[in-house]
């Protein structure tokens, strides 16, 4: 069988559970050819959890690279400012033919010190290209300039956004909504699915990064947006169930 080629654009989680190290292994578990390029690198300072950007010359040289990979799909995660999220716009525009998933990481847990708005806008810029985008609750608020209290709520930012130039809307609502279960909602254009599963209790982290890489793995292995969301919430699920606990996240928030 030949190969498939699929990009992750995304930033190195220094616990390695979510970021690049997420992609790669969803890519791997799901047999493709994962590629890189490196948005940020991160690191615990004495001012906290920091993202350190890619120097611009540096990214640029990485999609250049790049350019001439068949790749079947695209996932983006952390674009950690303007000028960095501009260089992976103009690579997007150059691969509209294949699966774009788009995790657009405005506010992530380390609370890291990024541009918020001018982020925001330019991230609206990759809606027209996205086959499916997977906000978190937060990052959905703050997208959509909408307040999202209840599953009405998630619905009513759903198509916001869809009505920004999405082509597939995935919010992530965790356990924000329910101490129970954990909510997520998929929207087309023109009906919702919900998912909900268990809340488990875990440390982990990346849980995020785990489903968009999965996403865009399913939907490069030939399934709908849909079928791709479906599959993906249920394989997160049993990754954080089977997974180690590390713990490292609850050790370096209650700093």
């Amino acid at each position: 069988m030949t190969n498939k080629y699929i990009l992750a654009i995304s930033g190195n989680d220094i616990f390695s559970g979510g970021g690049l190290y997420a992609d790669l292994a969803t890519y791997t578990t799901n047999h493709l050819h994962g590629f890189l390029a490196v948005t940020c690198l991160t690191a615990v300072t004495d001012k906290g959890f920091e993202v350190f950007a890619t120097d611009n010359d540096v990214f640029a040289h990485q999609l250049n690279s790049l350019k001439d990979v068949p790749f079947s799909g695209i996932k983006l995660g952390l674009l950690p400012n303007v000028d960095v999220a501009d260089l992976a716009l103009e690579f997007v525009k150059s691969h509209t033919e294949i699966p774009i998933v788009l995790d657009p990481v405005l506010v992530c847990k380390e609370k890291h010190d990024v541009e918020v708005s001018a982020l925001r806008d330019e991230l609206l810029k990759f809606f027209p290209y996205a086959t499916i985008i997977t906000p978190n609750l937060v990052e959905a608020e703050l997208l959509a300039q909408t307040s999202i209290k209840t599953l009405d709520d998630m619905k009513a930012a759903a198509k916001l956004l869809y009505d920004l130039g999405v082509k597939n809307v995935v919010i992530k609502g965790g356990n924000r909504l329910s101490k129970e279960k954990a909510i997520d909602i998929f929207y087309d254009g023109s009906e919702f699915s919900v998912f909900e599963n268990d809340i488990l209790d875990t440390n982990n982290i990346g849980a995020g990064c785990t489903l968009a890489s999965s996403i865009a793995s399913q939907l490069v292995l030939g399934k709908s947006p849909k079928e791709a969301v479906a599959e993906s919430k249920e394989f997160v699920f049993q990754a954080i169930r089977h997974s180690d606990q590390y713990g490292v996240k609850q050790n370096y928030e209650q700093d």
